[in-house]
C-alpha cells in the first residue's frame, strides 16, 4: 500500500452499527473464509482471561450474537462475569473492529430459531458434545453421535437446554485501518446514553 493508494479515513460522523455493516459486507466479498470469525475473550471473576475464534450468528442495534453450550469454558465464564470482548480481524482488508460490552443470553426463541437453521448433523453434535469438558477417546463422541442419530430418527433433534446463545452489547466499538508506514486510521465509538462519543486515536 502506498500513501496514493490508502483507504481514506474514517467517517467520525458514521453510525457505528452501519459502519460495522459496510465492513462486513465487504468481508463476505473478498474474504475466502469465514469472513463472520471473530475472536471471543471472557474472563472468570477473579480476572483469568482466556480467548478462542468462533462464529457471529447475529448483529443488529441490539448487538452481537454467538452461540455455544452453556456449559463450556466461555459459557461458565460469561455465566459468572457478564463481559466480553470482540475481535474482528480482515486479513485481506487490513482492516479489524473491536468490540467491548457486556453480555446477556438471548431469548429461548432465538436460540431455537438459529438451532433449527443448523444442519442436522450439526444439531446432533451439539446435543451429544460435552463441550470443553475432557474426552477420554474420539470413539467415545463418535458413539454418542449414533446414539443420538438413532434417537431422533425421523424427528427433528431439539436444541439442549444447556445450549443457547449470548450477545454482547457494545460499549466500546473501534475502528481500525491500515494505512502506509505504520500511520493506521483509529478511532472509537463510546456509548454515552442515547448515543455515542467518537475519538480519533493516534496509531
Amino acid at each position: 500500500m502506498t500513501a496514493e493508494n490508502a483507504p481514506p479515513l474514517l467517517d467520525l460522523q458514521a453510525d457505528p452499527f452501519d459502519l460495522f455493516a459496510t465492513w462486513m459486507r465487504e468481508a463476505e466479498a473478498h474474504e475466502p473464509n469465514d469472513p463472520n470469525a471473530m475472536a471471543l475473550a471472557t474472563a472468570t471473576p477473579d480476572g483469568r482471561p482466556s480467548v478462542r475464534t468462533i462464529l457471529l450468528k447475529g448483529a443488529d442495534r441490539r448487538g452481537f450474537v454467538f452461540y455455544t453450550n452453556l456449559e463450556s469454558r466461555k459459557g461458565e465464564e460469561l455465566e459468572a462475569n457478564p463481559q466480553a470482548a470482540l475481535l474482528f480481524h480482515w486479513k485481506s482488508l487490513r482492516r479489524q473492529i473491536r468490540i467491548e460490552g457486556p453480555v446477556e443470553r438471548v431469548s429461548d426463541e432465538e436460540a431455537d430459531r438459529y438451532f433449527a437453521s443448523r444442519s442436522r448433523n450439526s444439531r446432533l453434535g451439539a446435543i451429544a458434545s460435552d463441550q470443553s469438558r475432557p474426552l477420554p477417546d474420539r470413539a467415545v463422541f463418535e458413539h454418542r453421535i449414533a446414539e443420538a442419530t438413532a434417537r431422533y430418527e425421523g424427528q427433528e433433534p431439539p436444541r439442549p437446554p444447556n445450549w443457547s446463545g449470548f450477545r454482547v452489547i457494545p460499549q466500546i466499538i473501534e475502528f481500525w485501518q491500515d494505512r502506509p508506514y505504520r500511520m493506521h486510521d483509529r478511532a472509537t465509538w463510546t456509548r454515552e446514553g442515547e448515543g455515542w462519543d467518537v475519538t480519533r486515536l493516534y496509531p
